[in-house]
């Protein structure tokens, strides 16, 4: 059974569907089977991946109402063990359809539930809100990973995150735990990056990982190309700084502690 981990932070810009995209490769690469499934009707971590929106008539609009059709609509990518569930503009119109449904915000959980069992990983890259595709990604997920910009705003909204995380956990999904807090964006060059790490690591110190996402270049040329930095240039600071990433999260002691799934 996977692990689900959610990919959110409601503010715009922090690196998440980068982060979505590079993690789910680094952990392909390591021979884990990844299904990236992308909630973001703008569709960023499909064409990430080298998959184009405007060619997939099944995607994760589609099968939302109907969670068995959900193996089909899941497209292989250029790396082996990476596949995944696109999105395509159509979806931006479920958080208005979703209002009306019974279990409104359980929908995605049923997709999730259709398709875990054939991956170590599963990676719910969520839109910069927090409505309810993001809800839905959170009650499906078992894991939030919280993408962090090091830069001046890069608190402002996390106290609503979490307090969205904590009604989630009483009301929704009693399993939802904080996977961890990465840092990205980070410019040694800037010592407003080593200031806001500071701060951040002071108010979060248990719940920020070690890894730090550097900003560069090669992570923002990558998507231009339909590739994950990985493909795009194995040997990026970039890169290399998502593949230590991914072996940290591995190596968590509460991935592998009891009642979780196994990576395999």
């Amino acid at each position: 059974m996977a692990h689900v981990i959610a990919i959110a932070n409601q503010k715009g810009g922090v690196g998440k569907t980068t982060t979505a995209v590079n993690l789910a490769a680094s952990f392909a690469a390591m021979e884990r089977r990844t299904l990236l499934i992308d909630c973001d009707p703008q569709g960023n971590a499909t064409s990430g991946v080298g998959i184009d929106p405007r060619q997939c008539r099944t995607n994760l609009y589609t099968v939302l109402g109907t969670p068995q059709s959900a193996t089909p609509a899941i497209r292989a990518t250029a790396m082996d063990y990476l596949h995944v569930l696109p999105a395509t503009p159509d979806l931006a119109g479920a958080e208005i359809e979703l209002i009306d449904m019974e279990r409104r915000e359980s929908v995605l959980t049923q997709v999730v539930e259709a398709v875990q069992q054939d991956y170590a990983f599963v990676l719910l890259d969520c839109p910069p809100s927090l409505g309810l595709l993001t809800l839905n990604a959170l009650c499906a997920a078992r894991w939030l990973l919280i993408p962090l910009q090091t830069e001046y705003y890069a608190l402002e909204g996390m106290a609503r995150l979490l307090a969205t995380v904590e009604r989630v956990r009483g009301r929704l999904n009693p399993q939802l735990e904080i996977l961890g807090i990465v840092l990205t964006m980070f410019d040694k060059r800037n010592k407003l990056s080593f200031h806001v790490e500071h701060e951040v690591r002071g108010h979060f110190r248990d719940l920020t990982l070690t890894t730090t996402i550097p900003r560069n270049v090669r992570l923002s040329e990558a998507p231009s190309h339909g590739q994950p930095a990985l493909l795009y240039d194995i040997r990026s600071l970039g890169t290399q700084a998502y593949l230590q990433l991914a072996q940290e999260i591995l190596d968590l002691p509460r991935l592998s502690a009891p009642g979780t799934a196994a990576c395999t």
